[in-house]
């Protein structure tokens, strides 16, 4: 038995390491490392509530979209303050626009250059992937970075800037749209449409997202143009349908009115979701050591000399269950069809989460489309909300890599408690107290690793598209 350690990984956020126990060129164990430590939830103690909203979006500049109306969510809850149609509207738009963004930004240039490599010279795939995707050098760069670009002007007309807006408040947004910019927002969207259309998909979106099984999926894209239709024939060139297989539990807090929020059980059911069963264990993180505490009651507080510890990520639990989180788990506790087909078949893989990015770029697109013509110019965006002095709250959003939650207290207007649940500290969890390993340890077991191994170890951290530093905050 050997032991390996792997990383940095990603290609923006890249904190991240693996130790793996290698038997025979074959991982036996895996623990993941998130080994930057941040401390933004003890910097928020003591500061004013109003403070969060400036603050905790800065976590990321990748998905601080996401980490907008986290807060203002919580803040929400807290004053009871109910938002204007117009405000909700905004607020899916921002959070969509950004999403979508990253599930493009991760194919392009996070996911698919790792098939340019040269341990794939051999496949017959290889040369044309090499010269669309390989890093820097690769034809796609300079097209899908125009065209995330431009997608991404939407958030000047919606938020007022993007990283880090402060339009997203706990009433709605503070940045009112008017008839103009509906007009300059659905010009945005039409081109984006026309992107992913033409160089993503090779079909329309409502096509791709009419498909409803592995074998319509497979049909689909055999001998069709456009880039997604190019991993399709690479994946199941490498099996990669049949890799990364986790537990097969899936957590969604629901995303823009749109996807439902549940669990879903490897027996297909979906139960409702109930927050209070969601719960942190620091057994073998360097934080100190006590019993899994809801985030509500959560502590942050450090011991870096620990014994048994090898990250600086908590592992969240729900109900005692390990749960994966990210766009296939939405659209499998949403219902939908392929994806639930291709997890049915071969369980969560690879493949499945890909799939299940594009499932989105294709039936969240055309809602965006709806509810930018939806909006009222010159009706309410946002209400005052007066917070109050003391109370609790909980904000749960969506974001790209999957449930995001916010919790926090406040006592004489001031913060007294604030803790963060981020996509990637669900999937990136490592062991709990009963030993029991996260969804990408689990991932890992099984794999070739070792002196001549495909990089399969790559494929399958990248298909969870990690955000280490919104992992450990």
């Amino acid at each position: 038995m050997s032991c390996i350690v792997l990383g940095p990984f990603n290609r923006v956020e890249g904190d991240l390491e693996i130790s793996l126990d290698v038997d025979a060129g074959q991982v036996m164990a895996a623990r993941v490392n998130s080994p930057l430590f941040r401390g933004f939830e003890q910097i928020l103690t003591g500061r004013a509530a109003q403070d969060a909203l400036v603050a905790v979006r800065r976590f990321c500049g990748s998905c601080s979209g996401a980490q907008s109306p986290a807060p203002a969510a919580a803040l929400a809850d807290l004053c009871a303050v109910e938002t204007p149609v117009n405000g909700r509207l905004a607020r899916h738009l921002v959070q969509a626009t950004e999403n979508l963004a990253d599930h493009l930004t991760h194919f392009y240039l996070f996911f698919m250059p790792d098939f340019a490599r040269v341990d794939y010279v051999d496949r017959n795939w290889h040369a044309p992937v090499a010269a669309r995707f390989a890093a820097v050098a690769g034809s796609a760069a300079p097209v899908v970075l125009v065209a995330r670009a431009n997608f991404l002007k939407l958030l000047g007309f919606l938020a007022g800037k993007w990283p880090h807006t402060l339009a997203l408040q706990p009433g709605g947004s503070t940045r009112a749209i008017g008839s103009a910019e509906v007009v300059r927002i659905l010009a945005l969207l039409r081109g984006f449409r026309a992107f992913l259309e033409a160089e993503l998909l090779g079909d329309t979106l409502e096509s791709f997202a009419a498909l409803a099984s592995e074998a319509e999926l497979r049909a689909w894209g055999e001998g069709r143009g456009g880039d997604f239709p190019s991993f399709l024939q690479t994946a199941y060139d490498l099996s990669l349908e049949k890799v990364g297989r986790a537990g097969d539990g899936f957590l969604s807090y629901g995303a823009y009115g749109l996807f439902a929020s549940g669990i879903w059980h490897v027996d297909g059911a979906v139960d409702a979701l109930e927050t209070g069963k969601i719960a942190e264990d620091t057994r073998h993180a360097w934080l100190i050591d006590g019993p899994p505490r809801q985030p509500a009651e959560g502590e942050t507080y450090v011991d870096a000399d620990k014994a048994g510890a090898y990250t600086w990520c908590k592992a969240p639990r729900y109900g005692g269950r390990i749960l994966e989180t990210g766009a296939l788990a939405r659209q499998v506790v949403a219902g939908q069809a392929l994806a639930r087909d291709l997890v049915a078949r071969h369980g969560a893989s690879v493949t499945a989460r890909v799939v299940a990015r594009m499932i989105e770029l294709a039936s969240v697109v055309p809602a965006m489309e709806r509810w930018v013509r939806a909006i009222v110019p010159g009706e309410a965006f946002c209400h005052a909300a007066a917070l109050p002095d003391s109370g609790q709250g909980v904000g749960l959003v969506e974001a790209a890599r999957g449930s995001l939650g916010h919790w926090v207290s406040i006592n004489r207007g001031r913060i007294e408690r604030y803790q963060i649940i981020a996509p990637t500290t669900w999937n990136f969890s490592p062991r709990d107290a009963d030993g029991r390993p996260g969804p990408l340890e689990q991932a890992l077991v099984g794999l070739p690793a070792g002196a001549g191994a495909p990089p399969t170890i790559q494929h399958v951290v990248r298909s969870f598209d990690p955000c280490m530093v919104c992992t450990v905050h």
